[in-house]
């Protein structure tokens, strides 16, 4: 798409077209080269904007790995409450919560960034309406959890819910080093212990947290 033709568009329908497209430029780019990697130039190049027009839609690059760290929390959301349709069981909770984040690894990329890059430099609106989403999933998801494991108290589903994104967020960059460490990893087996494999180390945490909760009411 040309500069020119992308600029022409004052419809509302079309400069929500502009802002989906910026979203899948940036969502591309962290797919193939990491969120931590990407930049605002970047970005505007992908979609076919100039840079300082990218600032019409999202004041950031931040604001716009902000979004699509809310989409990822819906669609972990809707992936946790489908695999606990039917589910029951500290260890289908366990599966459920761990086994669907695996699926959505952009979204544990931008977990791992949120505390230490994309919740700074972002407007007070944007951070306010980004927390309020992750206070809502997580308040959505505490209903089938405590539903599949009556065990626990809402409270502590909150806990186990927060706690496996949380985990999630540290685990995925270091389950998934860059090249350098890799050739570490590899020419030394001994260093390799210190890269734990994602699932099965988020699995045994949260199984952790699971058994854990109720002994400390």
């Amino acid at each position: 798409m040309s500069h020119s033709a992308f600029l022409r568009a004052r419809s509302p329908e079309h400069k929500q077209q502009r802002r989906e497209a910026i979203l899948a430029a940036a969502r591309r780019l962290a797919l193939t080269s990491g969120v931590r990697n990407v930049s605002l130039g970047g970005v505007a190049c992908e979609v076919g904007l100039a840079k300082s027009n990218v600032g019409r839609y999202f004041g950031t690059r931040e604001e716009i790995y902000l979004e699509l760290a809310a989409e990822g929390w819906q669609d972990w959301r809707s992936a946790v409450v489908e695999r606990l349709r039917d589910a029951s069981g500290k260890d289908a909770v366990v599966d459920a919560l761990a086994e669907t984040l695996e699926t959505l690894p952009l979204f544990c990329d931008l977990l791992s960034q949120l505390t230490t890059s994309l919740e700074h430099n972002i407007s007070v609106p944007a951070a306010r309406a980004f927390k309020h989403l992750v206070h809502d999933v997580i308040a959505d998801l505490c209903g089938p959890v405590v539903a599949a494991y009556p065990v626990l108290s809402e409270s502590e589903a909150r806990e186990l819910i927060s706690g496996a994104a949380a985990m999630a967020g540290v685990l995925y960059p270091v389950g998934h080093p860059p090249s350098t460490i890799l050739e570490v990893y590899a020419q030394d087996p001994e260093l390799a212990a210190l890269c734990p494999p994602f699932i099965p180390t988020l699995k045994r945490f949260l199984s952790a947290v699971v058994a854990g909760l109720p002994t400390l009411r």
